[in-house]
């Protein structure tokens, strides 16, 4: 009997103290030590050591940090390329090109800054977001955006002609100067329509507004002096879409808007990418992060990767699928370096931005 309690100790304890592969090479766990002070650029750096979504914040870094490093000159030339992509110099000057995706409640917090910035030193090569995040921008260079409570309650907030934006408010009249900002606009490019067959698609009616805007605050000010291509195809489903809907009642035939052209455009950016490698980094989920997952798909998908965003891929839902879903559609390589923070990205993007866009800006 004791011979058999004895044995089956010894199985317990096999179980218990089963023996550990060896993990010799791999990043050890470890924090920040605030003993050395307080190191903002140190504390940054140790995310990636820290576990759970700080590491994958650090790993976010680490790859767009790739994105921004990454040249031609780095690859072997393929067989077959033509005499400048032979070129050392050329090749040495080709960077990967970058697609940045959000929706429009960034534009209304305070990243909308970090979009000027981006912007402002053309560290981004095309831009997709929603129509919020197109008006909101416009929208807070005729009135300003303020803090509120995600408790206020609707009703007396409608009361008061206060619009709620999570714990931002947003005066009602904001929306009235944004009417009388752009219907002047809006006639001179119907006028231009009719008598000089402009064809209008999102991108060009952004690209309009945001050099009629001529504020330096406007990200999209920047993005139309740096000529970024700003996409939209549901352009129409905002407050722009209000004011297009009141122009087209006062004109008929009204304003016409090509979204089949501004997909070819699109398509074309990642498409004709090569020989340069694709990044993308989106900012929440739905129309910007499928538009540019969609497009990089057509040239066999993205080679780096970024989500930041607080959805579940539990629903089945694209905004909360991982990267690796992306992969079974390629619009995302095999071969990618890819990573999803799960994180509310105000929180996360300007401290991304912090320590890659912002330290190659410094450097240069």
């Amino acid at each position: 009997m004791g011979e058999v309690a004895t044995n089956a100790l010894d199985s317990v304890r096999s179980q218990l103290f089963k023996k550990s592969e060896n993990l010799d090479g791999s990043a050890k766990v470890i924090g920040y030590d605030f003993n050395k002070g307080v190191n903002y650029a140190e504390l940054l750096k140790s995310m990636v050591t820290t576990g759970f979504q700080a590491s994958h914040l650090g790993d976010a870094m680490d790859c767009i940090n790739d994105m921004l490093k990454w040249r031609l000159s780095h690859e072997t030339p393929t067989e077959g390329c033509s005499e400048q992509e032979k070129d050392p110099a050329y090749r040495e000057s080709v960077k990967c090109k970058i697609f940045l995706g959000f929706t429009s409640n960034l534009t209304s917090s305070g990243v909308r800054e970090t979009l000027r910035y981006l912007c402002q030193h053309r560290m981004i090569d095309v831009l997709v977001t929603t129509a919020g995040g197109i008006e909101e921008d416009f929208i807070k260079c005729l009135g300003d955006t303020y803090r509120g409570d995600f408790a206020l309650q609707g009703s007396m907030l409608r009361s008061k002609g206060l619009n709620r934006i999570g714990n931002l408010l947003v005066p009602n009249d904001n929306y009235c100067k944004f009417e009388d900002w752009i219907m002047g606009i809006l006639d001179q490019m119907l006028e231009e329509q009719k008598t000089q067959k402009v064809l209008w698609t999102p991108s060009k009616v952004i690209a309009r507004l945001g050099k009629e805007i001529n504020d330096e605050s406007s990200f999209l000010y920047w993005a139309s002096k740096n000529n970024i291509p700003v996409f939209c195809p549901a352009l129409t489903d905002g407050s722009i879409g209000d004011m297009l809907y009141l122009h087209a009642n006062n004109n008929s035939p009204g304003l016409v808007v090509d979204i089949v052209e501004d997909a070819r455009a699109m398509d074309n950016e990642a498409v004709h990418a090569d020989p340069r490698k694709t990044g993308i980094i989106i900012l929440g989920g739905g129309l910007p992060k499928h538009h540019i997952c969609n497009a990089n798909m057509m040239r066999g998908g993205a080679d780096f990767a970024v989500y930041i965003n607080t959805a579940q891929e539990f629903d089945g839902s694209d905004s909360g699928a991982r990267p690796d879903e992306a992969v079974s559609w390629g619009k995302i390589r095999a071969s990618a370096k890819k990573v999803k923070v799960h994180c509310d990205a105000t929180i996360a993007f300007p401290l991304v931005v912090a320590e890659t866009f912002a330290k190659v800006k410094k450097s240069s």
